[in-house]
């Protein structure tokens, strides 16, 4: 079978700068505020800074002009306009070009420009027809390489081969020689050039550009293209240094070539940069040859730029460096996510302690810190997470969750500065700091020097990195420009530092905000090309001034204890079915009815107070829902009562189709549990196995309702919390019937409980499956979100239950009941509880030992058979005692033969 490969040496070419992981796009993870593509020079704008791509791509590709459409322009004395010309050369066909020739044009351009137009540009014309008739050929006949590994060659069908050699050599000689216009004659020779090189014959290549390029004595673009051609040949004699050097010519002199050029440079020589060093000459030369090095280095970059800067400061390319460089900076300093781990402070976000935020403004401290860069995981912990989630693992694995692995892997520990960004290709130091010092000193000499205000404003923008927001808006102010480019990122600047600097958000701040930034809050719709295709974008839009903004008065608010207002700058009112926390649903229901709302807050915030239905049962919903988790029935029963028009949790449905996905909001069925109705009587039974992906009828059995008709076969929350507090009532008594009741109580806490089957009835889902109703993670934390709600999906956090209300009303039917199956089976149900009471336990203990320990191994055996002890003295009470004193029951006996981990503790 025939092989062929691209070689790791040439991927590693294109992706030197790629984060490991393919789920991972760095240029999302972080905010544009500085926008890099203000340099002048647009030619270099694919060699500003990315990590997903080979090049920077985020400019059209009608920004770095064509060098050939523009000679061709000027060849036609501007008589066609940039398009026009691009039509001309690449888009009209060569029939049409004929047609024009023999004074018959029917392509509507060229019956514009009329019939003299050829014989005013006739060498030129017939220079396009040619080179229309060859183009279809002109690419590089494909060899395999011996040590190909499979079979991938050219898709083109013909090649530089497919067509007669000598007699296209012939032709191209003799339209060279009956040529007078020196341009025009050029290009024949490009075209020899590009031919012989195409069809291997290397030496012929050099010779032709020796005969038919040299002599003209024009460096323009046809120069360069031909020199193109050239290193390309010579590159196939393997006379690399020579094709090396040629390949910088054209970098240098070409605009449309640059990216190109740079590619070839790195595959004819591995050596490239360095030896170019060594041959440069000029300024000029040793100016590009410096920027090459530093562009490709992985090293601090400023050494290089103090050398540019004895060359030129007001080098186009020392600009790139520069802005290169801050964007480094900003990736560090301004992250698109802060998670909950002390060691994810942002450079932009107020110091505060999450466990009481809540206190009114004039307690919280308002002054800003230096802190520490966001958590990230590595590439192998990502590959672990994966087959952990896709195999999973023991049940106290998944009751830790994922966030414990996020921040207990201190990957950033780095103390008291804001550490550099480790994944950087920059090798310096890692606290950042020393290297914005370093960058600043560098910029605000250059600034006293160079003619361009780009320094000016790269000087306010890294003072605004590091919190001198007066002096970066000092700088701002004294700026005289009218470039428009330029005009915009000051404003932007401007509003930065305004924004940015002030600690507290009132009303006041807010009417000012809306009076003159309301256009940063409110996103313009863009519209999609509709000639696009149906290209997915897995990303989303890259985040932008607004996101930050918009992230910063989050912050505010969050400190200022106004949590509702946090919440809803970065989330809709629906989003709280997710995690529904008291606390925080109390303080989106406050904003929610606060009268007398500023206009901010009703455009901006407000706006996110998204449809579900009705508004306020939504939130007596979540109310009654946390009062059933505490057993607290009679104060469920009045918040259900309130919720009788909840018109279903708000979730949406999925569908593929023939014009691509449809999305639609998810329309309940009858009988179908929608968050308040459709709950089976099963609620109160226990389990015959535990499997929470199987029907309910076949993991759950129910117990006799007999005694208790108020328990209806399908009902709603309203009608589960009337039939609890009768419940509740009887079970008050001493008799049997309060013995039974008192277990369906427990039974029904327990199955609602994070263990229990039915675990999505009071924590706002719709079935079993989804994570955060099985965290135990945060079991002992009040609230995880320590900046802000802007990660909130992506943070699992419902209040911890309290086993013990199960328990109590199981010890009370222990006592009560004379049935010693009912007991056995109840002594079973407790020791459910038990377990997740360890669960809970096990998550606040969890071992703090550095995987770089090289003890890790020892030590973490031994905190596990600390655990193991622990749990087997004071959390298998109720198994120890189902063990000793009900080995003889029918219930102790089917539950050794279908749960496990029972089975497992009775050999033990």
């Amino acid at each position: 079978m025939k092989k062929y490969i691209l070689s790791l040496a040439v991927l590693s070419l294109f992706y030197t700068k790629s984060d490991a992981c393919a789920w991972s796009d760095p240029d999302y993870e972080y905010f544009n505020l500085f926008t890099q593509s203000i340099i002048k020079d647009k030619s270099y704008l694919p060699f500003l800074l990315t990590y997903s791509n080979a090049f920077y791509g985020n400019y059209k590709s009608n920004v770095i002009p064509d060098d050939n459409i523009e000679t061709w322009k000027r060849f036609f004395n501007n008589q066609l306009n940039y398009a026009e010309t691009e039509n001309l050369v690449y888009k009209i066909s060569m029939n049409d070009l004929n047609a024009l020739k023999n004074g018959a044009p029917s392509n509507p351009l060229l019956q514009k420009l009329g019939t003299g137009f050829y014989q005013k540009y006739k060498e030129g014309i017939d220079y396009l027809i040619e080179a229309k008739y060859l183009e279809p050929y002109m690419s590089i006949n494909y060899v395999e390489s011996p040590d190909s590994f499979y079979n991938n060659g050219p898709s083109k069908d013909v090649n530089a081969t497919s067509i007669d050699y000598a007699k296209t050599v012939n032709a191209l000689t003799s339209l060279y020689n009956a040529t007078r216009n020196p341009e025009i004659k050029q290009r024949y020779g490009y075209q020899l050039v590009r031919f012989n090189h195409y069809t291997r014959n290397y030496d012929a290549a050099l010779e032709a550009f020796k005969t038919y390029i040299e002599p003209i004595k024009q460096k323009g673009t046809v120069y360069f293209m031909a020199l193109d051609q050239l290193a390309g040949a010579q590159r196939g004699k393997e006379m690399n240094s020579d094709a090396n050097w040629n390949f910088f010519q054209v970098f240098m002199n070409s605009k449309d070539r640059k990216e190109s050029a740079f590619v070839s440079m790195k595959l004819s020589d591995t050596a490239s940069f360095s030896n170019i060093m060594k041959r440069a000459g000029t300024n000029d030369e040793k100016n590009m040859a410096y920027f090459l090095l530093g562009y490709q280095g992985f090293n601090n970059p400023i050494p290089i730029m103090e050398k540019m800067y004895d060359i030129n400061p007001d080098s186009e390319i020392l600009k790139v460096m520069a802005v290169r460089s801050i964007n480094e900076l900003e990736r560090s300093y301004l992250p698109i996510y802060y998670y909950n781990s002390d060691a994810s402070d942002n450079v932009y976000m107020q110091k505060g302690n999450a466990d009481d935020h809540d206190k009114t403004s004039k307690d919280t401290k308002s002054e800003t810190v230096e802190v520490k860069k966001e958590e990230k995981l590595s590439f192998w912990q990502k590959i672990v997470r994966f087959f952990k989630n896709l195999f999973g693992g023991s049940k106290s694995d998944s009751a830790n969750g994922d966030k414990n692995d996020l921040n207990d892997d201190e990957l950033l520990n780095n103390p008291d500065r804001i550490p550099f960004y480790t994944k950087s290709s920059y090798g310096y130091d890692e606290k950042t700091k020393d290297y914005l010092d370093d960058l600043e000193k560098f910029t605000e000499k250059t600034k006293k020097v160079s003619k361009d205000e780009y320094w000016q404003i790269a000087d306010a923008y890294l003072k605004f990195l590091k919190k001198d927001y007066k002096a970066s808006s000092e700088i701002l102010e004294d700026i005289k420009t009218t470039n428009p480019e330029y005009l915009e990122e000051i404003k932007r600047m401007k509003v930065l530092n305004d924004i940015v600097s002030h600690p507290k958000i009132d009303a006041e701040f807010e009417d000012h905000l809306m009076k003159d930034y309301a256009d940063y809050f409110v996103k313009k719709e863009v519209k999609k090309d509709s000639t696009a295709g149906n290209d997915y974008d897995y990303y989303g839009e890259v985040p932008s001034t607004v996101d930050f903004l918009k992230d910063v008065l989050a912050n505010r608010y969050f400190l200022q204890g106004e949590d509702g207002k946090s919440f809803l700058m970065s989330n809709k009112l629906s989003d709280l079915q997710y995690n529904p926390n008291s606390s925080l649903v109390k303080s989106v229901e406050e904003f929610y009815r606060k009268p007398n709302k500023t206009q901010f807050e009703q455009q901006i915030i407000a706006k996110n107070m998204d449809n579900v239905g009705n508004i306020d049962a939504f939130f007596s919903t979540i109310y009654g829902d946390r009062a059933m988790k505490l057993a607290d029935f009679e104060k469920a029963k009045s918040y259900y009562e309130k919720a009788k028009g909840f018109a279903g949790i708000p979730r949406m449905d999925y569908e593929w189709t023939d014009k691509g996905e449809k999305i639609t909001p998810k329309q309940y069925t009858p009988g179908e549990y929608d968050g308040f109705k459709g709950i089976s009587n099963l609620v109160f039974g226990h389990n015959v196995w535990e499997s929470f992906g199987s029907a309910e009828t076949e993991s759950m059995e129910a117990e006799d309702y007999s005694v208790f008709p108020f328990i209806k076969p399908s009902m709603n929350k309203l009608e589960l919390a009337d039939a609890l507090i009768q419940l509740k009532k009887l079970s008050a008594g001493t008799d049997e019937k309060a013995a039974k009741a008192s277990q369906l109580i427990g039974n029904l806490l327990y199955n609602t409980s994070s263990l229990g089957y039915y675990r999505q009835l009071f924590v706002m889902d719709i079935d079993n499956s989804n994570g955060g109703k099985y965290d135990f993670w945060n079991t002992d934390r009040k609230n995880p979100y320590k900046y802000y709600y802007k990660n909130f999906l992506y943070t699992t956090y419902i209040e911890p239950d309290n086993f013990d209300l199960a328990i109590n009303y199981y010890q009370k039917t222990l006592k009560l009941s004379k049935d010693k199956e009912q007991r056995a089976r109840v002594l079973f149900q407790m020791a459910s509880a038990e377990q997740g009471k360890y669960y809970q336990y096990e998550a606040k203990n969890a071992a703090k030992i550095d995987y770089s320990d090289p003890k890790y191994s020892e030590k973490e055996q031994a905190h596990q058979a600390e655990l193991d002890k622990i749990r087997n003295e004071k959390y298998r009470t109720s198994f120890a005692q189902l063990k000793s004193q009900y080995a003889d029951t029918e219930t102790m006996k089917s539950l050794a033969g279908s749960c496990s981990y029972f089975g497992y503790f009775l050999k033990k």
